[in-house]
């Protein structure tokens, strides 16, 4: 009976530090994952608003989502970098993306981007920051 109560208490702590690992880990993928997008963006964007030409811009943009995409898949298609270009522009401080990042993943930053209104922007920012 006192093995058989050693080892249920063993199994709950492994079954314990196995889930709050696999948070940790999936929390880490996010942030990292979140920052790398705000840097492609961000970088892009200095790129085609230095040379100011939206067609150069343009262009850029698709040959650019062609190779990555060809080396790191459908994540890096045109779409998903016009996103990304997006998300440093509406969040365009490195540092205000990096505060947020640690309680928001870029499943929210993908809602909140396409909000105008900066009230409104700042306002669902912090509903998530409370839910997240």
């Amino acid at each position: 009976m006192e093995i058989e109560k050693t080892e249920n208490l063993l199994m709950n702590d492994l079954v314990s530090f196995i889930e709050d690992g696999k948070k940790q880990l999936a929390y880490a993928a996010n942030a990292t994952l979140t920052i790398t997008y705000w840097k492609i963006g961000n970088r892009i964007n200095k790129d085609v608003l230095e040379n100011q030409r939206a067609e150069y811009g343009k262009q850029i943009v698709v040959s650019v989502a062609r190779q990555l995409t060809a080396q790191y898949g459908k994540s890096f298609e045109e779409k998903s970098l016009r996103r990304m270009m997006q998300f440093a522009l509406v969040f365009n401080d490195e540092q205000i993306v990096a505060t947020l990042w640690r309680q928001l993943s870029w499943s929210h930053f993908k809602v909140l981007i396409p909000i105008k209104d900066e009230l409104q922007l700042n306002f669902y920012t912090q509903m998530c920051r409370i839910e997240g």
